[in-house]
């Protein structure tokens, strides 16, 4: 079936999930050409249509359910689904089993990428877990682009069409109470809102962005303070209303509950925090070191000032205004050090950052991450150090949508 061409149906057994939102099914067999699927579920009998031809592989959308899983659940948005709006990949399917699926996913990379063996992921006990709040109502940060018309919409998947919705089911309340998508915006390209944990809510003038950067906001405040506030970890932090922030509201708190219970930091160890932000591991690990050293590295600048701002009561952290694989290859954070804290962005840290953590010597590392394949490529490129993954959580700060966020302890 080579000649298949955008636009052609035909019906498809649907497989596993796979990172990146959709199943896998195969044209003629176990061993046939690979189709990966949305809006779908493994087990399900489906018609398809194709969205994309490449070499070695299609894309395409579930347009007809013909045999449904018994975990697809109606979506609770109107404008999720074919050809519509790209925001969210897992409408259709039922909370527990998004976590399933995203479990799978996790698991899969770590076995494909960093050679993790069964045995090891079952010891390890990975499964994803829910936050509180639900699945509806908990994204604080949206982007919209404004269409040819002047409304502000979100993408369709993998494309430049903007959707014109009535509002988003998955953004804060208080966003999806804003005027966004029902004015006009004619001198704007998008629009990003923010609302914030301690109640600030602030409209920028943006850019547009793909449709899955769920965590990507920047722009020129419109309406609302420039400068918002947020309060995690037993602090209030004052940011720029464009820098960044986790997105989902209880993520602060878990992922830090996350590190300081597998790092389990000591009085007197010293610590990094990498791609460190506005200082929220930071803060955490100084109050558990009992006044020892830790050095935050971050390269934006709005970032490295905001941290400064915020733990000027904490004269022990400095922050390290650099490019985390510049600061450790130009030695502007030398060992020895205790602790490393590693949240890099969704590409993950790289093999050169995995060579200038492991030559410190750190007793343990927890990587924080938003993406499993670039935290399986790196934890790879650890184990071939002789580091070991010794414990890993994860945690749905994205409902709805494929992606998930995890915490590994890797020690020597």
């Amino acid at each position: 079936m080579t000649d298949l061409v955008e636009g052609d149906r035909l019906p498809l057994t649907i497989g596993a999930v796979a990172h990146g939102g959709h199943c896998v099914a195969r044209i003629g067999g176990p061993h046939g050409q690979v189709v990966f699927v949305r809006h779908t579920l493994p087990g399900e009998e489906v018609v398809a249509e194709i969205t994309e031809v490449h070499r070695g592989y299609l894309r395409a959308d579930a347009v007809e359910i013909t045999v449904p899983s018994p975990d697809r659940v109606t979506p609770p948005c109107p404008w999720a689904g074919p050809g519509r709006c790209g925001g969210c990949d897992l409408q259709h399917v039922a909370p527990s089993a998004q976590r399933d699926w995203k479990t799978a996913v996790v698991r899969e990379q770590l076995r494909r990428l960093a050679g993790c063996t069964e045995h090891e992921l079952d010891a390890l006990g990975v499964r994803v877990e829910a936050l509180p709040g639900g699945e509806l109502g908990w994204r604080t940060r949206v982007r919209y682009t404004v269409d040819a018309g002047d409304r502000a919409g979100l993408l369709k998947h993998r494309s430049h069409e903007v959707v014109a919705i009535d509002r988003c089911r998955i953004a804060h309340p208080a966003i999806q109470s804003l005027d966004v998508t029902g004015r006009a915006w004619p001198a704007s390209d998008a629009v990003a809102a923010v609302a914030t944990t301690a109640g600030d809510v602030t409209v920028l003038d943006s850019a547009p962005v793909a449709a899955d950067l769920l965590d990507e906001v920047e722009g020129t405040p419109l309406t609302g303070p420039e400068t918002v506030r947020e309060r995690a970890a037993g602090r209030e932090w004052t940011i720029p209303a464009a820098g960044f922030w986790q997105i989902h509201p209880a993520a602060p708190d878990t992922l830090v509950g996350a590190v300081l219970d597998l790092l389990d930091p000591q009085p007197g160890e010293t610590s990094w925090d990498l791609y460190g932000g506005a200082g929220l591991f930071a803060a955490a690990l100084a109050g558990r070191t009992a006044g020892a050293r830790v050095t935050l590295v971050e390269s934006a600048p709005a970032a490295v000032a905001a941290a400064r701002a915020n733990l000027a009561d904490l004269p022990q952290v400095e922050a390290v205004a650099a490019r985390v694989d510049s600061a450790l290859r130009r030695r502007r954070v030398t060992g020895p050090v205790d602790l490393v804290v590693l949240d890099p962005p969704r590409t993950g840290a790289g093999a050169p950052v995995v060579e200038g953590i492991v030559a410190a010597g750190p007793r343990a590392v927890a990587y924080v991450a938003c993406d499993p394949a670039a935290l399986a490529r790196d934890v790879g490129t650890f184990r071939d150090a002789g580091w070991r993954l010794r414990a890993l959580r994860a945690y749905d700060c994205f409902p709805m949508t494929q992606h998930v966020e995890c915490v590994a302890l890797l020690t020597r």
